[in-house]
């Protein structure tokens, strides 16, 4: 079954204007038809216009009314894809919970905790290879960024546009970003799972381990990655003017946030998982994702188009060619070939 769709289908607005200019037209005609009259009788007058044409102006606009329409059709870019097909791929189901607190701006990790974090998730969509990933953003509390999916394109946009903003509270609720992710895969998948969590480890707000060891329960492998060097970093923060400032405390003192290792440790451990530290050399992603690469693979399946074929050129051709008639038609008849009728209905007359 052949799928169509319009690749800017907002311009199929404008087909609106169609039924206006025919409202406009019989106004037109109709305030026409009376300024004649008030000149005389149409049958008394018709023979002094031998030349006028009553089908003609018609015709035209009907003609123009479809290359109106056509034009607008081809605008909107029509396409047709090719036939639904399943693919079938082996993979796991993989969901990153990225923190994106306040103190993932702190900088001893080059350049930032968190921009370094999205870079090394960038680098790990590019190695993987028919699995399915997903995005998970969370401080105070967890926000589904991404759903699962296997267009890694896709996964780089939404990475790009994730900041400590993005979410309405601070915080780091560890243990809501898993419970999330748990309930964020494919539902009724057999397929292996395994989440990574990449925070400094500062949780506040809920019991991660315990969520952990309920993920674990449902066969979810839970994997930690600790954002941050334990001696700590201070949390920058800009100020109106554009100069660097350090968050404080209620004191006055500069706030250093500093990486919860022990905290990761035990999550990780609870959730099955491998735990890896970060450092200026490398975020260790890369041994995350030798872990995932021992999970056995299983099948996935998957629905795709492949490219959908513009067919815009056949409605823009149509209408150009109509255009082209429309400006050939004389509204009056050709004096030369005024005997040919093609726009009124013949009358055969019967004698008896």
């Amino acid at each position: 079954m052949e799928m169509f769709r319009f690749a800017n289908q907002e311009y199929m607005v404008a087909l609106l204007i169609i039924p206006v200019l025919i409202i406009i037209y019989f106004i037109f005609r109709r305030k026409r038809k009376k300024a004649i009259e008030q000149f005389g009788n149409l049958e008394i007058l018709e023979p002094l216009m031998p030349n006028a044409s009553k089908a003609r102006p018609g015709w035209k606009f009907t003609i123009l009314l479809l290359a109106i329409s056509l034009l607008i059709i081809g605008l909107a870019q029509p396409q047709f894809g090719s036939k639904l097909q399943k693919v079938k791929r082996k993979g796991i189901e993989l969901i990153i919970a990225l923190d994106v607190s306040n103190s993932m701006m702190a900088e001893d990790i080059q350049p930032n905790r968190l921009e370094r974090a999205k870079r090394a998730i960038s680098l790990l969509t590019e190695r993987l290879n028919n699995d399915k990933i997903g995005l998970i953003v969370f401080a105070g509390d967890a926000y589904v960024q991404m759903p699962i999916t296997t267009d890694y394109t896709s996964t780089k946009l939404f990475l790009s546009s994730i900041n400590t903003s993005i979410v309405p509270r601070q915080g780091t609720a560890i243990g809501s970003a898993i419970d999330l992710a748990s309930k964020s895969f494919t539902p009724e998948s057999e397929s292996n799972k395994a989440i990574i969590i990449i925070t400094d480890g500062e949780n506040h707000e809920d019991d991660a381990i315990s969520m952990a060891e309920a993920a674990q329960e449902k066969d979810i492998i839970v994997h930690t990655i600790g954002m941050g060097l334990p001696q700590g970093a201070p949390i920058p923060v800009i100020k109106p003017n554009g100069q660097k400032d350090f968050r404080k405390d209620k004191n006055g003192e500069v706030v250093v946030t500093k990486l919860d290792e022990d905290m990761l440790q035990q999550i990780a451990a609870a959730g099955g998982g491998k735990y890896v530290r970060a450092n200026n050399t490398e975020v260790g992603i890369n041994a995350i994702f030798d872990e995932i690469n021992k999970m056995q693979k299983t099948e996935l399946e998957s629905r795709v188009y492949s490219e959908y074929n513009d067919q815009f050129f056949y409605f823009i051709a149509a209408a150009l060619i109509l255009l082209l008639a429309e400006f050939l038609i004389m509204e009056r008849k050709n004096k030369y070939l005024k005997k040919i009728s093609l726009f009124k209905n013949t009358k055969t007359e019967t004698t008896i």
